[in-house]
């Protein structure tokens, strides 16, 4: 959105998300916008290694950067062992707190966090790959130091997920982003296990806290390999890319998950008449019991507005007119 580029013009990124007020005002941007069904917290998945000790910068034409990678099994010793979530990443939690006060209720506020795998991806690869080569290198040279590096990610995110919650987030949405780069054997060892243990941890310590039970999203990218497992890890909604029909999605999941999902984002590029059609398409294959509507993955900077607007518009009808017959 235009807006959205005026307001990060003026700051650094990773400045800007330390910002509660600019965070809250960038994620009621899309709500001005569009008649969407709920919000997200303007962050970032990179917050989880700032407060482990790591430096992060955003580079443009890049993307994000650690300035010092992890490269040698050595070097987790020079990660903060144990978090203090409010001291590192209290930002976070003032703009959800911010942000729901601003929402007055209109709409339910969604909180997130990378998943352990991928937040180790970053940290090792020191920002985007292709391959994730240096990373899944660790996976098999050093599975050991891999496994202490996964449990405390998967520790800081369950205190930071549970936070969100007492801020003020209504759900929250777990991002394995880099799902993808690995098989289904590595999978099993290296990110269901977390992924399983962040769900239960955070759901004991939000009894324990006296906090609400709030429902919880798992969107493992390129993961089709694990629908099923990721079905049965502990959350109400698994989120789905886009290169997975519905109706195989749904036989492999069963009926008591909700799915979410799962538009390729490059249909947006479509006429506004042809988003209608694969919209139309997408819903009569979920059916709109169980089901968020959404894309498969996230929105490209070129994107026209309109057409973002002509999805939700279409999302609404469609399920209207299906509901009603």
């Amino acid at each position: 959105l235009a807006e959205f580029r005026e307001t990060r013009a003026a700051q650094d990124f990773f400045a800007t998300c330390r910002s509660p007020k600019l965070c809250c005002e960038l994620t009621l941007q899309p709500l001005r916008r569009f008649p969407l069904d709920a919000a997200i917290i303007f962050s970032d998945i990179l917050v989880v290694p700032q407060a482990l000790g790591m430096e992060v910068v955003m580079v443009p034409g890049k993307g994000p950067t650690f300035t010092e990678p992890l490269k040698e099994v050595e070097d987790l010793l020079k990660l903060r062992q144990k978090v203090d979530v409010t001291a590192e990443l209290g930002y976070v939690f003032q703009a959800i707190t911010l942000t729901r006060h601003s929402l007055e209720g209109r709409v339910p506020l969604i909180g997130f966090s990378g998943a352990p795998w991928t937040l180790m991806s970053y940290m090792i690869e020191g920002g985007g790959s292709t391959t994730m080569a240096k990373a899944k290198s660790w996976l098999y040279r050093h599975p050991e130091a891999s496994h202490r590096l996964l449990r405390l990610l998967a520790d800081v995110i369950t205190d930071y997920l549970v936070g969100q919650v007492a801020a003020g987030a209504q759900a929250l949405q777990l991002f394995e982003s880099h799902a993808g780069h690995l098989g289904p054997e590595q999978f099993q060892d290296f990110a269901l296990p977390y992924i399983r243990d962040i769900a239960q941890a955070v759901k004991s310590k939000l009894k324990e806290e006296a906090l609400p039970l709030v429902p919880m999203i798992v969107f493992a990218k390129d993961a089709h390999y694990a629908l099923r497992d990721l079905a049965r890890a502990g959350y109400e909604v698994v989120g789905l890319d886009w290169t997975i029909r519905p109706q195989e999605a749904r036989a492999q999941t069963g009926k008591d998950v909700t799915l979410q999902g799962n538009l390729d984002p490059c249909a947006l590029y479509a006429p506004k008449e042809k988003i209608g059609e694969l919209v139309k398409k997408m819903l009569e294959g979920f059916g709109t019991q169980r089901y968020i509507a959404n894309l498969g993955h996230g929105l490209y900077p070129d994107m026209n507005p309109e057409h973002v607007g002509a999805f939700v518009e279409a999302v609404h009808a469609h399920s209207r007119h299906i509901n009603k017959h």
